[in-house]
Protein backbone atom coordinates (compact mmCIF):
# COMPACT_ATOMS: atom_id res chain seq x y z
CA UNK A 1 0.00 0.00 0.00
CA UNK A 2 1.23 3.46 -0.90
CA UNK A 3 -0.01 6.72 0.56
CA UNK A 4 0.27 9.93 -1.42
CA UNK A 5 -0.22 13.28 0.28
CA UNK A 6 -0.66 16.41 -1.80
CA UNK A 7 -0.22 19.94 -0.56
CA UNK A 8 0.10 23.46 -1.90
CA UNK A 9 -3.29 24.18 -3.42
CA UNK A 10 -5.15 27.40 -2.85
CA UNK A 11 -6.72 30.47 -4.38
CA UNK A 12 -4.75 32.61 -6.80
CA UNK A 13 -5.53 35.32 -9.32
CA UNK A 14 -5.19 34.70 -13.02
CA UNK A 15 -1.58 35.10 -14.09
CA UNK A 16 -0.31 33.98 -10.72
CA UNK A 17 1.65 30.91 -9.65
CA UNK A 18 1.23 27.98 -7.31
CA UNK A 19 3.42 25.04 -6.47
CA UNK A 20 2.01 21.63 -5.55
CA UNK A 21 3.81 18.85 -3.73
CA UNK A 22 3.06 15.14 -3.49
CA UNK A 23 4.90 13.06 -0.91
CA UNK A 24 4.91 9.31 -1.20
CA UNK A 25 5.05 6.89 1.71
CA UNK A 26 7.49 4.71 -0.21
CA UNK A 27 10.61 5.34 -2.21
CA UNK A 28 10.03 6.70 -5.70
CA UNK A 29 13.61 6.23 -6.82
CA UNK A 30 12.80 3.57 -9.41
CA UNK A 31 9.28 4.71 -10.23
CA UNK A 32 8.66 6.19 -13.65
CA UNK A 33 4.88 6.33 -13.76
CA UNK A 34 4.06 9.11 -11.36
CA UNK A 35 2.39 12.40 -12.06
CA UNK A 36 -0.40 14.88 -11.73
CA UNK A 37 -4.00 14.77 -12.86
CA UNK A 38 -6.88 17.16 -12.32
CA UNK A 39 -10.65 17.11 -12.27
CA UNK A 40 -12.83 20.14 -12.75
CA UNK A 41 -16.50 20.15 -11.68
CA UNK A 42 -18.61 18.20 -14.15
CA UNK A 43 -15.59 17.01 -16.10
CA UNK A 44 -13.56 13.84 -16.27
CA UNK A 45 -10.22 13.52 -14.58
CA UNK A 46 -7.44 14.39 -17.00
CA UNK A 47 -3.69 14.17 -17.24
CA UNK A 48 -1.77 17.32 -16.41
CA UNK A 49 1.84 16.18 -16.33
CA UNK A 50 3.60 12.93 -15.66
CA UNK A 51 6.94 11.21 -15.64
CA UNK A 52 7.20 8.28 -18.00
CA UNK A 53 9.69 5.58 -18.90
CA UNK A 54 12.99 6.59 -20.43
CA UNK A 55 13.23 9.74 -18.36
CA UNK A 56 10.47 11.44 -20.32
CA UNK A 57 7.98 13.97 -19.06
CA UNK A 58 4.57 14.31 -20.67
CA UNK A 59 2.40 17.41 -20.45
CA UNK A 60 -1.16 18.11 -21.46
CA UNK A 61 -1.25 20.51 -24.37
CA UNK A 62 -3.21 23.01 -22.32
CA UNK A 63 -0.43 23.38 -19.73
CA UNK A 64 2.68 23.02 -21.87
CA UNK A 65 5.03 25.94 -21.32
CA UNK A 66 3.24 27.02 -18.14
CA UNK A 67 3.54 24.01 -15.80
CA UNK A 68 6.67 22.11 -14.81
CA UNK A 69 6.82 18.72 -13.16
CA UNK A 70 9.87 17.83 -11.09
CA UNK A 71 10.93 15.36 -8.44
CA UNK A 72 13.18 14.93 -5.44
CA UNK A 73 13.77 11.22 -4.96
CA UNK A 74 15.50 11.73 -1.61
CA UNK A 75 12.35 13.39 -0.28
CA UNK A 76 10.05 10.89 -2.03
CA UNK A 77 8.25 13.89 -3.47
CA UNK A 78 7.15 15.18 -6.83
CA UNK A 79 6.21 18.76 -7.56
CA UNK A 80 4.11 20.72 -9.99
CA UNK A 81 5.09 24.32 -10.55
CA UNK A 82 2.17 26.15 -12.13
CA UNK A 83 2.79 29.56 -13.68
CA UNK A 84 0.59 31.89 -15.70
CA UNK A 85 -2.46 30.28 -14.21
CA UNK A 86 -5.81 30.67 -15.95
CA UNK A 87 -9.36 30.35 -14.59
CA UNK A 88 -9.73 27.16 -16.64
CA UNK A 89 -6.96 25.59 -14.53
CA UNK A 90 -9.39 25.55 -11.60
CA UNK A 91 -9.77 21.94 -10.46
CA UNK A 92 -8.90 19.42 -7.81
CA UNK A 93 -5.37 18.26 -8.52
CA UNK A 94 -4.45 14.66 -7.77
CA UNK A 95 -1.15 12.88 -7.53
CA UNK A 96 -1.03 9.44 -9.11
CA UNK A 97 1.49 6.62 -8.81
CA UNK A 98 1.47 3.38 -10.79
CA UNK A 99 3.34 0.51 -9.21
CA UNK A 100 3.24 -2.96 -10.68
CA UNK A 101 -0.45 -3.55 -11.40
CA UNK A 102 -1.76 -0.99 -8.96
CA UNK A 103 -2.68 2.66 -9.25
CA UNK A 104 -2.57 4.87 -6.19
CA UNK A 105 -4.15 8.32 -5.85
CA UNK A 106 -3.73 11.08 -3.35
CA UNK A 107 -6.68 12.78 -1.71
CA UNK A 108 -6.45 15.81 -3.98
CA UNK A 109 -5.81 19.47 -3.42
CA UNK A 110 -8.04 22.28 -4.65
CA UNK A 111 -6.65 24.92 -6.99
CA UNK A 112 -8.89 27.88 -7.71
CA UNK A 113 -7.89 30.59 -10.17
CA UNK A 114 -9.96 33.76 -10.10
CA UNK A 115 -10.35 36.00 -13.12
Amino acid sequence: QVQLVESGGGLVQAGGSLSLSCESSRSIFNINDMGWYRQAPGKQRELVATFASGGRTIYATSVKGRFTISRDNAKKTIYLQMDSLKPEDTAVYYCRLDLFRYTYWGQGTQVTVSS
